[in-house]
């Protein structure tokens, strides 16, 4: 009874903690189209300074793969008043952190500082997008570097095309049919003036958002936004072509050798709707019930109970345009690929024919109240879920409202989204195995 009324206690803390936790924003356009977002935290003295732009993988050419994670490189090689390799001094010489990340989306570029920095912060980010150099020598010095992250993370790296090789077989008519690190062979071959023209096309204000988190005076902070991004000229208005992919009806098999690996895999794959449907977020419940944790319904039968597998798990990879539900398995024994799909197959049909308990529901949603709490926890989460649901859902808001979607989920709706988009007929099954010389080469 003790046990009970402490767990009941920590879930009612919260659940309290969950909704107390609204997101403060303000929100507001520049004259040139980008969007701005503040929101004031005075718990700490720090500020981050980010940029999103809608362009990543998709928005390539296709005989031009690869430009969208190139240019997070490229754009840190210097502009016209910060001299080439003093990007990074300049960040570290005055207390701050940066980075930057891809993806087939979107790309994102921020700066932390101590909050008596947010000047510098946004000077920066709007060099980089007024004054940016794009010359070849910075070109050929990122190209290197991309190449580098290629052969680790990919090509040397157990299981690294995984993903790629999903993606691959999923799409015919889509651009997410390609990796976002893209075709070396692509970039090698593409000249200065397609990357100048790349960064002209969709480096502009109004394919932007502006999002500064932290401590802040906002009426100063204004003033330093228009100073420093309200003179950069606004772009050309970018048409998107829109790709829509027929229905899978049929299975499609596919096998992909991995020289790095030894054990294989399988995978199964299930396209499914943009992140911004309520679907999407069902599925994402899914993939908690099927393997989130050692007491998921994968792991705790296949790998701890009959032991026929070393590795298992499923997880929805949420995109603007569709998404993908994959699920994985890794035998081990006497058991096959075929063996563990099965296995994972029974536990689908489970989901799509009994309703899971009320208290198994309940404690679904105390982990996504969980995640709400954590995703907000910093003002580096606070600034890209700012960004990210600005630029890719098109509603701000979402900060403090989706996790309301999550709750209101029933468990006939988990039932009823399993039927929808987890049937054999509608994936691929793709066979990632060792690559044969290899493979006998270790007998």
């Amino acid at each position: 009874m003790k046990k009970s009324l402490i767990a009941l206690s920590l879930l009612l803390m919260l659940g309290g903690t969950a909704h107390a936790q609204k997101v403060a924003f303000e929100e507001y356009d520049l004259a040139n189209g980008m969007h701005v977002i503040l929101h004031n935290d005075p718990s700490a003295p720090v500020v981050i300074t980010s940029v999103m732009y809608h362009v990543g993988a998709k928005d390539e050419n296709p005989e031009r793969t690869g430009f969208a994670h190139f240019f997070e490189h490229l754009l840190f090689e210097g502009t016209q008043n910060i001299k080439r390799g003093e990007w990074f001094k300049i960040v570290t010489g005055n207390g701050g952190t940066n980075n930057a990340n891809t993806s087939d989306d979107r790309t994102y570029y921020f700066e932390v500082f101590p909050s008596n920095n947010l000047e510098l912060g946004l000077w920066m980010e709007s060099e980089r997008l007024m004054h940016p150099v794009i010359n070849q020598i910075g070109v050929d010095t990122q190209n290197e570097v991309v190449k580098e992250e290629k052969r680790l993370r990919v090509d040397n790296s157990p299981y690294g095309n995984l993903i790629g090789q999903v993606k691959k077989n999923m799409f015919v008519k889509h651009p997410y049919r390609w990796a976002t690190i893209g075709s070396m062979e692509h970039l090698d071959a593409a000249t200065l003036e397609e990357f100048q023209a790349f960064n002209k096309k969709f480096y502009a204000p109004n394919n932007a958002v502006l999002v500064i988190a932290g401590q802040m005076d906002i009426a100063k902070t204004k003033e330093w936004v228009q100073k420093y991004f309200g003179p950069i000229p606004r772009g050309q208005e970018i048409k998107r072509e829109k790709f829509v992919e027929d229905p899978i009806t049929t299975q499609i098999n596919a096998t992909y050798e991995d020289p790095n690996i030894q054990k294989p895999m399988i995978v199964a794959s299930y396209r499914t709707p943009s992140m911004k449907t309520r679907d999407a977020r069902v599925l994402d419940m899914i993939s908690t019930i099927l393997s989130d944790g050692k007491s998921s319904r994968l792991y705790k039968k296949i790998v701890d109970d009959k032991k026929m597998a070393l590795q298992i798990g499923a997880f929805s990879f949420n995109q603007e345009d569709y998404g993908m539900y994959i699920l994985y398995g890794m035998p081990q024994g006497e058991n096959t690929a075929k063996d563990v799909l099965r296995e994972m197959d029974e536990e689908i049909v489970k989901l799509q024919t009994e309703l899971i308990s009320e208290n198994d529901l309940q404690k679904l949603k105390n982990k996504y109240d969980n995640t709400y709490v954590n995703s907000n926890s910093s003002v580096e989460g606070v600034a890209e879920n700012l960004a990210s649901f600005y630029l890719l859902y098109g509603d701000v808001n979402l900060i403090n409202t989706e996790i309301e979607m999550y709750r209101s989920i029933t468990r006939e709706e988990i039932r009823d989204i399993a039927k929808k988009y987890l049937n054999p007929n509608q994936r691929l099954i793709l066979d990632y195995v060792p690559a044969k010389d290899k493979a006998e080469n270790k007998q």
